[in-house]
């Protein structure tokens, strides 16, 4: 690899930053099928209450518009609909297309349709007309991007003045004597879920090394005003093993 090129970490490996895209592709195009599973069995379900409460923080009101970014399986895409109603709208991207059509096959199960377009898009250059969306979502999305700064950029666009912005991610415990367990529960216990479950290692593997390379709690929220959002805070969740991140646009 040239000592010139741009790189960016990929887990604990440092990669070209043209190539981490694809590589998280091939990620989700392996874990898509048993993603919702593997999210409960992970989680102990936590990450349903998670995703819950992250909800009573959208602010939508019947008619407006959202945006759910790397939105996946759909999870929050479907309860915002349900808060916008048949007059709103909620907008669900994501830049696999495996984990697109896993979401695609939620909402048409649980028969939310009209008012929930999809698109597939990537978080650093969504495809959105300035000022468009009360409410932007990321769901445990952002670590996976290669330019988080691109994409705060992004989103803060799409949003319409007075929006809000919702990263839910995992984080830092809060409390010391947590971080033996989680990193036993990371780098033990999700490789091995994976291996017996989705039938691939590797990619829990990483998924525990991202979790790891992500900004934690306030690097995160001075990224957020670095992007021009106001009024940042977040609320710890789990005691800080994942983290409700709230920016506005004014």
């Amino acid at each position: 690899m040239s000592t010139d090129a741009p790189t960016t970490h990929f887990g604990y490996e440092e990669v070209a930053a043209n190539q981490k895209a694809g590589r998280v592709r091939d990620v989700f195009d392996s874990v898509a099928q048993n993603y919702d599973l593997m999210n409960d069995l992970m989680s102990g379900g936590l990450h349903r209450l998670w995703k819950r409460f992250t909800l009573t923080k959208t602010g939508l009101r019947n008619g407006d518009c959202a945006l759910d970014v790397a939105g996946g399986t759909a999870d929050l895409t479907a309860g915002m609909s349900r808060q916008v109603g048949k007059s709103g709208l909620v907008c669900l991207t994501d830049i696999n297309a495996a984990m697109l059509e896993q979401g695609r096959r939620r909402l048409v199960n649980d028969a939310i349709v009209g008012n929930v377009e999809i698109a597939q898009a990537n978080a650093e250059c969504l495809p959105f007309a300035a000022d468009t969306f009360h409410c932007v979502t990321i769901g445990f999305g952002l670590r996976n991007v290669t330019d988080k700064d691109a994409a705060l950029a992004s989103m803060w666009r799409g949003l319409k003045p007075g929006g809000r912005l919702l990263i839910l991610e995992f984080s830092k415990p809060a409390l010391n004597f947590i971080e033996p367990l989680y990193e036993f529960h990371l780098f033990k216990v999700l490789p091995t879920l994976g291996r017996i479950i989705a039938k691939d290692e590797s990619s829990y593997q990483y998924l525990a090394e991202s979790i790891r390379m992500h900004p934690d709690q306030e690097a995160l929220l001075n990224m957020m005003t670095a992007a021009r959002l106001e009024d940042c805070h977040y609320h710890n969740l789990a005691s800080g093993i994942v983290a409700l991140h709230i920016g506005y646009k004014y």
